[in-house]
């Protein structure tokens, strides 16, 4: 009977200690949020010393920042990869909502920090900016399209964002609800944004309440 090796695990690199960590504060910042996470929690789970995280990362705000600017990145480039790939718009509904539907399915924990609290005052790295910088490319897809069959260009930073809250929300609901299937949901995503935008009043008022 062979006797059971007593070698010693081998220890982590620097860089894959460093991974490790950022693999778990995803974790535990995606269950508790950014609040009621600690730097304990984080090291218990890693089985590491306190001292140990904030010499990577200076502290649990240091390592929130890291997760966040990564998920931030992915989430951006994905949609912004599927709004340049096109500049028509109902090619680019479709392929920007099926980006962030495939980040939420991918990428659940990332999705959950993103919505979830963010330390008093951060301004960026929050799912609100993340929109804004969507938004802001989505207008001059629709800026063309407006002009081109009349409509008044100045209004597409008001469609822009209607669109992407509307993308936004449905998936919001789709990662609790969990069906349909991903790309049902960008069916019908697609559905009722592009049947308003092709069917758009050129100079919309409101309707007058019946007397």
């Amino acid at each position: 009977m062979t006797a059971p090796s007593s070698r010693p695990k081998a220890r982590m690199t620097g860089t894959q200690r460093r991974e490790q960590l950022i693999g778990i504060g995803r974790v535990v910042f995606a269950e508790r949020g950014y609040e009621a996470a600690s730097v304990e929690e984080i090291a218990e789970r890693a089985d590491v010393s306190k001292p140990l995280v904030y010499e990577h990362f200076g502290g649990k705000e240091g390592l929130y920042a890291v997760i966040v600017d990564r998920e931030v990145r992915t989430l951006v480039d994905s949609i912004l990869g599927a709004l340049d790939a096109t500049d028509h718009p109902r090619e680019a509904v479709e392929g920007s909502a099926l980006a962030f539907l495939t980040y939420i399915e991918e990428h659940r924990e990332g999705f959950q920090i993103l919505v979830r609290d963010a330390p008093v005052g951060t301004t960026t790295g929050t799912l609100p900016s993340v929109l804004g910088e969507v938004a802001a490319r989505a207008e001059s897809i629709l800026a063309k399209h407006f002009k081109a069959r009349g409509y008044e260009p100045k209004l597409a930073p008001l469609y822009a964002r209607a669109l992407v809250g509307m993308v936004t929300l449905v998936g919001q609901w789709w990662l609790d609800s969990g069906k349909p299937k991903r790309a049902d949901v960008a069916a019908h995503i697609v559905n009722l944004a592009w049947n308003g935008l092709k069917d758009l009043d050129a100079k919309p008022s409101p309707r007058k309440p019946a007397s």
